[in-house]
């Protein structure tokens, strides 16, 4: 299965369209109950969600492949190599897996500070003990890339995507990683739910791209046989090459509806043009400061 359980509502209110807060922990175990049913198998999570990883322990996980996501390494670290191994030990303790399928770096670009040959190192030595089977890096841009695999041929990677932002496929990178053997998972599907917000329920921050709204709406206003939801899913699913789409949860009826947008096959002639290589509409970590 394509689709991957994203977790951050799942220790934290998380999301510009996130008006039901954290998510209960009865609520988390009847999705993962879902994912299980329905051949979901990859969960997201990370160091920095919150209590998600103690609450996915709780509820037992060992049926699934977890990728987890360490944080920023604190200033004035003594020793880099023993923070990084309790960091994943105690997400290893707190998701109760003996093993992780994937941890990622949240802040690749500290491989370039002057302990980052000691970081890599220190992920490449947690794989080659068998903790993690995947070690890789999530980026907010995909030219990061450039820099990052000329330092390791990292197995897996996040990125965002979708139909505002194009950028894993328009600079090439999403046909480059494939060719690398680099299993690549997308987010920001929904760009954090603007996508499926209505033109009257988007933060004025946003009128700035007043424009592109109109486009999207109207778009979606012509092609009546497809939601915005099938719309944003047919149009990351279009981009071959991509081996799991992750998505936050807010609850397993939302759930229900993804996946059944996700299995739906809908024929689209031609999504709207509404590309943006505008970093303070893409990158949600910009939004505070609009």
């Amino acid at each position: 299965m394509k689709l991957a359980l994203g977790t951050a509502q799942f220790g934290q209110s998380y999301g510009v369209a996130n008006t039901l807060g954290q998510v209960p922990i009865k609520e988390v175990r009847a999705i993962l109950e879902y994912c299980k049913a329905m051949g979901i198998n990859t969960i997201d999570t990370a160091i920095d969600y919150g209590t998600s990883e103690e609450c996915l322990g709780l509820i037992g996980i060992d049926e699934y492949d977890v990728i987890t996501k360490i944080p920023v390494i604190p200033r004035f670290c003594p020793d880099v190599k023993i923070w990084l191994n309790n960091q994943i030990k105690g997400s290893m303790t707190r998701l109760n897996k003996q093993n992780l399928y994937g941890v990622m770096l949240h802040r690749p670009d500290q491989l370039f500070d002057p302990s980052g040959e000691e970081l890599l190192q220190s992920l490449i030595k947690a794989k080659d003990a068998g903790q993690v089977n995947n070690i890789g890096v999530s980026v907010y841009d995909p030219n990061e890339f450039k820099r990052l695999f000329a330092l390791y041929d990292f197995d897996v990677v996040q990125v965002p995507y979708n139909i505002i932002d194009r950028r894993l496929v328009t600079t090439g990178w999403l046909e480059e990683l494939k060719l690398k053997g680099v299993e690549v998972h997308s987010r920001s599907c929904f760009l954090q739910g603007l996508l499926l917000m209505s033109k009257e329920q988007i933060p004025t921050k946003f009128d700035t791209w007043k424009n592109l709204w109109t486009e999207w709406h109207g778009w979606l206003s012509e092609n009546t046989h497809i939601s915005a939801v099938e719309a944003c899913i047919a149009f990351v699913k279009s981009a071959e090459g991509i081996d799991k789409v992750v998505m936050g949860i807010d609850s397993k009826s939302q759930l229900e509806q993804l996946f059944s947008a996700f299995e739906k096959k809908v024929e689209v002639t031609e999504f709207p043009n509404i590309s943006s290589d505008h970093e303070r509409l893409i990158n949600p970590s910009s939004w505070n400061a609009l």
